[in-house]
């Protein structure tokens, strides 16, 4: 299904840069263009919904920017006494909270009619500018139900033409998938790709699933204890992730550690060294975090020179693709494959078999490890050492 042919996207919309230490820690940097989907990702409490929030002027940080279409809403520096702080009511912004947020005891229509409170229209052009949003989300046979009468899938389209009804200049969407059935997701995944391509405005989505960020999202950003640790295109995020951490956030399953040292990776505390190319950005003798992917990785049942004994700990038959977990010799590591089933016959795999594993070092991705709140520090094995 193809969610993201992205529209072509002009010129940086939102502009936000935010931070604060009271009563979270937050340090976030985003430039989103128009037309970008654009996700932010982390665990639980992490401070994603708190960026959305301070988006929309529900929340306001201690040190911080926040420019949207030219206009600025936020600009707060305290020790320069410069403060900008616009209301949330002031702010063209539409948002989707997780969950809802529809008013019980208003029908449809009236939970959409309600954005327009105060816009300058009379209550009839209000009522019909309602109507059109319901129908453009193929909702409007139901704008006299109340929320109790309609489908989680039919509460969030209401609740998303409520946000869309002021023609915002940006879309915030709080984990808008997270409580509907998979076919409904499906089917909302659809209108959110066709929403972007009517709108041509930067909708920021929080989410958990990285699927769901890959597939739906332009760029995605990294979020770990209120610091955005990296911001790229998915295929960067899971083959160059910035360090240790978010190699972790994102679930890259082969992520090992080692030491390096001007173009040679030292694997743990096996005999086994790696050549890397060395871009000259990692000190000597540094403790690096390092990944391979599933392209660079072969597997062969000769020995050779630069080859890695190792034996199948675990087969794992998902259809018609298997997934092989290696235990390799002289390390305490696990190294996983991705293989069809028609290979592991032609291999002969199976428990305690013997095999060897040969790295292709040019794509392998070393990075430093870093203090999760200190992106930019590098250990050697000095620091390291007890």
């Amino acid at each position: 299904m193809e969610f993201l042919a992205s529209p072509r996207q002009d010129r940086i919309v939102l502009k936000l840069h935010i931070q604060q230490t009271l009563p979270n820690p937050l340090s976030i940097k985003l430039e989103v263009a128009d037309g970008e989907v654009h996700a932010l990702v982390g665990p639980s409490g992490s401070g994603k919904t708190s960026v959305l929030r301070s988006i929309a002027g529900l929340r306001h940080p201690e040190h911080g920017f926040i420019e949207c279409a030219d206009t600025v809403w936020l600009n707060r520096d305290p020790k320069r006494g410069a403060i900008i702080a616009c209301d949330a009511a002031k702010r063209s912004c539409g948002f989707l909270f997780q969950q809802y947020a529809l008013f019980p005891h208003l029908s449809a229509l009236e939970n959409v009619r309600i954005a327009l409170h105060n816009n300058g229209t009379s209550r009839q052009q209000q009522a019909k500018l309602a109507q059109e949003w319901l129908a453009q989300l193929n909702i409007a046979d139901l704008a006299e139900r109340l929320p109790k009468q309609l489908s989680g899938g039919q509460q969030q389209r209401v609740a998303l033409a409520r946000a869309l009804a002021r023609s915002p200049n940006i879309l915030l969407l709080d984990e808008p998938f997270s409580a509907i059935d998979i076919p409904t997701r499906q089917t909302l995944y659809q209108t959110l790709a066709e929403l972007r391509q009517q709108l041509h405005i930067p909708i920021i989505l929080v989410t958990h699933d990285l699927r769901e960020a890959n597939m739906l999202a332009d760029r995605i950003t990294v979020i770990d204890r209120g610091v955005g640790l990296q911001t790229a295109n998915a295929n960067d995020l899971f083959t160059k992730p910035r360090n240790a951490r978010v190699a972790q956030l994102v679930g890259i399953p082969n992520l090992f550690h080692g030491i390096f040292d001007a173009g040679q990776l030292h694997w743990g505390a096996s005999p086994w060294t790696l050549q890397i190319k060395d871009k000259g950005k990692i000190p000597p003798q540094s403790q690096v975090a390092w990944v391979i992917p599933q392209e660079g990785l072969s597997v062969h049942t000769d020995q050779q020179a630069g080859r890695i004994p190792c034996r199948v700990r675990q087969i794992s038959m998902l259809g018609q693709i298997a997934v092989i977990e290696f235990a390799i010799e002289e390390l305490e590591e696990t190294l996983t494959w991705e293989a069809s089933a028609a290979e592991v016959r032609r291999l002969g795999l199976e428990k305690d078999v013997r095999v060897y594993l040969e790295l292709d070092g040019d794509l392998i991705h070393i990075m430093p490890l870093r203090p999760i709140n200190d992106p930019r520090r590098f250990m050697t094995a000095q620091d390291a050492a007890p």
